[in-house]
């Protein structure tokens, strides 16, 4: 089974409440990217009109590898129409304050999956109407976790340790999701050379915050809290945001798992950063009810657990030598946890399976075209990963 083949294989579509109006000081974009993230998106648009970063808006990160349509908000005196390279942008109405992800509804994504025998096609379809009918933990996805090499350290662990040392480490050696190759060489020479700072300096890519971290640490060779504050907001801040989600899948699995095993529902393994997650399949409608009507905090040491998942919290941060204190980033003086609360359960919406068709791209193959919406913040990798995984 292959995902994102080819370009159009994976098509996403941002809904939102968008409240347009005739005028207003910003103006709102369909922004149609083909695999660029949304990061450049912004760092393109802003480069084009002229405009510093902070003034391009688009709420929502998406993939990178697909044909995504979301929204931007420009201030209004900005062209109506807007073309680059694998990006483009058509304005849609003003508002008198810009997009946030509060007005964000969720995805509707089509994908084509690829590479299947008739057989694996055909139960394919099978779970992910299964998905449809009775839905499936709502766990974050792989994609979510590229600050995380097989065996490696997530760097928001060692941050909530207070491991600067551990954590600039990870920063320095690990090849992350999205690396260029240029940064994938020196994170390869870094890890053989650590901690020789000035023979990194040697090796660093110009221009990068690499070298900036460098500067400080040949002046301040046990300076790791200080370099480690150094790193760009945005990078801390998705480390951070990595590990909670770990911690969140470990805590929602850990629920799951025992309110299948309370109530005898069998459940399937799913493997998703290292961690073995369950997805439950043969549930009632009571019991897909009970789990809809619970939402879980994304831990912190702020967050409110109610009293039968306290015990549960609490043993799965002891697993990892914590405790819900130790969830702040107290050697961070920019970046912090997000703060919210996330639904357990996921009910994928408008499901349209095809009928499979031969596979263009694997001659002897077949492929199966998906439609399905989702809300904010889910993943439709998960979804074709857990009907898999179902049957």
């Amino acid at each position: 089974m292959h995902l994102k083949v080819l370009p159009g294989d994976f098509v996403v579509e941002e809904r939102a409440r968008l409240a347009l109006q005739d005028r207003g000081p910003w103006a709102v974009y369909r922004v149609r990217k083909v695999n660029l993230t949304t990061l450049e998106v912004q760092t393109r648009l802003a480069r084009a009109l002229g405009l510093p970063r902070k003034q391009v808006i688009l709420p929502a990160l998406k993939d990178k590898e697909a044909i995504t349509y979301q929204f931007a908000c420009l201030p209004a005196d900005q062209p109506a129409k807007i073309e680059e390279e694998r990006l483009s942008a058509q304005r849609l109405g003003f508002r008198a304050t810009p997009l946030g992800v509060a007005d964000l509804l969720g995805n509707r994504f089509t994908l084509i999956i690829r590479d299947l025998s008739p057989a694996e096609a055909e139960r394919l379809a099978e779970g992910l109407v299964m998905c449809a009918q009775r839905g499936l933990p709502n766990y974050f996805a792989e994609q979510r976790f590229g600050s995380l090499v097989p065996g490696g350290e997530y760097p928001g662990r060692a941050i909530l340790r207070r491991d600067a040392e551990a954590a600039l480490r990870a920063h320095f050696t690990q090849p992350f999701a999205g690396d260029p190759p240029g940064v994938r060489a020196f994170k390869r020479r870094a890890a053989a050379l650590w901690p020789d700072w000035r023979a990194l300096m040697d090796a660093a890519p110009k221009p990068s915050n690499f070298r900036s971290v460098l500067t400080y640490l040949i002046d301040h060779p046990q300076g790791y809290r200080h370099a480690l504050n150094l790193i760009p907001q945005r990078l801390l801040s998705l480390y951070l945001a990595a590990y909670q989600s770990a911690l969140w899948n470990r805590i929602a699995a850990a629920y799951v798992q025992e309110f299948c095993t309370a109530q005898s529902i069998p459940w399937r393994p799913l493997v998703i950063a290292e961690q073995t997650l369950p997805i439950p399949y043969g549930l009632t409608e009571d019991q897909v009810a009970q789990l809809r009507a619970q939402r879980l905090a994304l831990p912190s040491h702020q967050a409110r657990f109610p009293s039968p998942l306290e015990p549960l919290v609490r043993r799965v941060l002891a697993e990892e030598g914590l405790a819900l204190p130790d969830l702040k980033a107290r050697i961070l003086a920019k970046a912090y946890l997000p703060k919210g609360e996330r639904a357990l359960w996921l009910l994928p919406e408008e499901m349209t399976v095809a009928e499979p068709c031969p596979d263009v791209r694997f001659p002897g193959r077949h492929a199966l075209r998906v439609s399905f919406a989702l809300a904010r913040g889910s993943y439709a990798t998960l979804v074709v990963q857990a009907a898999a995984a179902l049957l």
